[in-house]
């Protein structure tokens, strides 16, 4: 399996902690044929996969998103989701979805970090798990 992760490092420390997870889940897996891919924010993660999509068999997406005092967290998660869901139907592709939507700093931390929720290795897990499925 030919894993692209694209990684949206807007939140460094946030990103560092969703990357450390997934790759000591796809190291588990005895994954070693997946590349990395930074991008300046989470909006910038579906053209990124629509322009790779014929050349991996699965994506994984990581990044973090923290709502601030403005609708714009809403639009952007929203459109985000949306995007990365179609293109997952419509490429029969599998993406693990390691986008934090969160309400402060703190719970996006918790929710990163590879030794309290993982959220990095969970969403390597589902792409594991939707790739042995379809395939």
């Amino acid at each position: 399996m030919k894993i692209c992760i694209i990684l949206s490092n807007f939140y460094p420390n946030i990103s560092k902690l969703l990357l450390d997870g997934a790759i000591s889940k796809l190291k588990k897996n005895k994954i070693s044929n997946f590349k990395i891919i930074k991008v300046p924010g989470t909006f910038e993660i579906p053209v990124v996969v629509s322009n790779l999509i014929n050349k991996y068999d699965a994506f994984v997406v990581l990044g973090c998103v923290i709502k601030g005092q403005t609708s714009h967290f809403h639009y952007l998660c929203s459109s985000v989701i949306k995007a990365l869901t179609s293109l997952s139907i419509e490429f029969k592709k599998p993406i693990g979805n390691g986008i934090l939507t969160c309400n402060n700093k703190k719970q996006a931390i918790t929710r990163a970090n590879p030794k309290i929720k993982d959220k990095g290795g969970d969403a390597v897990k589902a792409v594991i798990s939707v790739f042995n499925v379809i395939k």
